[in-house]
């Protein structure tokens, strides 16, 4: 497929992405099983991570990959590629991260020394917040998305809103909180051959 075509098909418009039937006839080409369907995901995550880093590549240098460089554009270029690994809601994946000769590459979808996805701080937060301690974060993360936290890590994921649980928790107190509470009995009653709730004081 042709690479504008395949770009229209994997893009759609943002509200409802739509993808061409060749498309997805050679991501899924037949019957499949749950977790085959599943390395089929991290594949595409995988690649549509990677192009979106050689976007941004591209338009930190101002030229495509193959393509001449502009006249009077500066002497930085591609350096070829490094490989970490990045935790996102599914488990672990190893991406390759495009580099540029003097460095001053900074991605925006994973900054340089980012090691986790959008999503993955959410979850340690909402373990923390549930009363589980650090050692059990770590062995839930392990159990469900095999991948080795640091307790180092998730004492730092927390500590980041800490000072704010904290300022909460020691917010000053108005003087007075007014409360009214509303109380009835309520009762069948007969009215004009129905029956009907009412509330008795």
């Amino acid at each position: 497929m042709p690479r504008k075509k395949k770009t229209e098909a994997l893009t759609g418009n943002a509200a409802q992405p739509q993808f061409s039937a060749a498309a997805l006839e050679q991501l899924i080409p037949g019957p499949v099983t749950p977790a085959e369907l599943e390395n089929i995901f991290q594949q595409f995550k995988k690649a549509v991570m990677e192009r979106a880093l050689g976007a941004e590549m591209s338009h930190h240098l101002g030229y495509a990959p193959g393509q001449v460089k502009p006249e009077g554009a500066a002497t930085n270029h591609r350096n070829g590629k490094s490989t970490k690994t990045v935790l996102t809601d599914v488990g672990a994946l190893r991406i390759d991260v495009p580099r540029d000769r003097e460095g001053t590459f900074e991605p925006q979808l994973i900054g340089k020394h980012e090691r986790r996805f959008t999503g993955f701080d959410d979850k340690i937060l909402a373990m923390y917040a549930r009363g589980m301690t650090v050692r059990e974060i770590q062995g839930y993360l392990a159990e469900m998305y095999a991948v080795d936290v640091s307790p180092d890590l998730i004492s730092r994921v927390t500590d980041e809103v800490m000072s704010e649980i904290t300022a909460w928790q020691t917010r000053p107190l108005e003087p007075m909180y007014p409360v009214v509470f509303f109380d009835a009995l309520r009762v069948k009653i007969r009215e004009d051959a129905v029956v009907r709730s009412k509330c008795e004081r």
